[in-house]
């Protein structure tokens, strides 16, 4: 028995490894995308007005959520009907080609409006691709983790955002040092891509190495079966909202600390990795203590906390512009709202029948992505312009926060360790 524990051990932290690369490298794409947001519009949506660039290029980035549910669709049904596996391969092969060719794709100087077609298209497969792989690779993760683990296990999807996400910070900020502002847009935004996609073959080959787990046992406590699934994928949605909005506000902080408060470069990326490192640390501590104390409270009360500091705490940013106070507050929000993320994943996947978890796992967590964190930057930076109300940002966040906290409030509670305590 103790050495089956292992080898399940082993496999779950092999699961964990594959599994969150592919998130990995959507939220080093993201965080590299927007900090180079606006020479990647100068290279690709030339204007005389830098407003029109920039917004063209946030559009462009926001097209790639549209493929998301349709992946979710198709590459989830997939995985539910021929396995985790191979859909886990066939995402993270898009993605590689998708990071790389809207990395190398010529100027628009160079082949004209081209340029911008192949670029669209790029981030179309790219959102494709990433509708199928949360849902596969989530769903492989939970079914290879022990029912006691399913958070933590789930928590390092989140995690990898973190790392991934420093990691682009990192080298956007090394690039800024060290290149001119015409090295940056004519060619170092596109090396920033491109170290990206390193992580794709070391990916495909853990992956092809990885057991099947779509007819493993389900490790469902015994007699329970899921109940209200609808009701799951309703108020999934509403949690996933609020969340995703809030991660696509705080790595908007790049763009918001140079564009509207105007802090210097380093300061902005000073913030996105203050606001990473919190993030990390705070979804695996917040999965760890919900696979022990249940989903419930470790969504509710961080999350309200979260929802009551958010004026409060940008009042104070705005007011005291200083670049401490501007680090100080987006990571202390980001700790909060990122403590729920593993149990409010795990409460979805473990609430869904198997036969179709990965799919509707997808769905649950593409659509408000797409709708809503898609758009969230091309929102905010249009709200920002139009109002001329830095306080825009807290409020859009405000709402969201509430969306998820009502979610969060109506769920079951799922966790096993809360329900063999329940009495019979």
């Amino acid at each position: 028995m103790a050495a089956q524990t292992l080898d399940e051990r082993r496999l779950a932290r092999r699961a964990v490894i594959a599994a969150t690369t592919g998130n990995a490298l959507e939220f080093y794409d993201f965080i590299t995308f927007s900090f180079f947001a606006i020479q990647i519009g100068r290279v690709f949506f030339p204007s005389e007005d830098p407003f029109v660039s920039l917004m063209a290029s946030l559009a462009t980035f926001g097209v790639g959520f549209i493929g998301r549910p349709l992946g979710a669709w198709a590459i989830g049904a997939w995985a539910d009907r021929h396995g985790r596996k191979p859909a886990m391969l066939l995402s993270m092969t898009l993605m590689g080609i998708s990071v790389a060719v809207l990395a190398l794709t010529p100027s628009h100087a160079a082949i004209g409006a081209a340029a911008p077609v192949i670029v669209v298209l790029a981030r179309l497969v790219q959102g494709f691709a990433l509708g199928g792989e949360v849902g596969s690779a989530t769903t492989y993760m939970m079914e290879c983790a022990s029912h006691d683990r399913r958070a933590w296990a789930i928590s390092w999807q989140g995690a990898s955002q973190a790392i991934a996400s420093s990691a682009g910070s990192l080298v956007g900020l090394g690039l800024s040092l060290v290149l001119t502002p015409d090295q940056l847009t004519d060619w170092g935004w596109r090396v920033a891509l491109l170290a990206g996609t390193v992580i794709v073959p070391f990916s495909l080959v853990i992956r092809r190495s990885l057991p099947e787990t779509i007819d493993a046992p389900d490790h469902v406590p015994a007699g329970h079966i899921p109940p209200g699934v609808w009701r799951t994928v309703v108020l999934g949605m509403m949690m996933v909202s609020g969340a995703t909005i809030a991660t696509y506000l705080f790595n908007y902080m790049a763009t918001y600390g140079q564009n509207t408060l105007g802090f210097t470069a380093s300061v902005s990326l000073g913030t996105t990795l203050a606001v990473n490192v919190a993030r990390f640390a705070a979804i695996l501590l917040g999965g760890w203590l919900s696979d022990r104390f249940g989903r419930r409270p470790l969504m509710i009360l961080p999350w309200a906390v979260f929802a009551a500091a958010i004026v409060p705490a940008y009042v104070w940013l705005t007011s005291a512009h200083d670049a401490f106070v501007f680090i100080a507050v987006n990571t202390a929000l980001a700790f909060c709202s990122t403590v729920p993320s593993g149990a409010v994943y795990a409460a979805i996947a473990e609430s869904l029948p198997k036969a179709s978890r990965a799919k509707t796992f997808a769905l649950v967590y593409a659509l408000p992505v797409t709708f809503l964190g898609g758009s969230t930057q091309f929102v905010i930076t249009w709200l920002l312009k139009v109002t001329g109300e830095p306080m825009a940002v807290a409020w859009y966040m405000l709402g969201a926060a509430l969306l998820a906290l009502a979610g969060m409030v109506l769920v079951r509670e799922s966790a096993p360790s809360r329900l063999r305590a329940s009495p019979a």
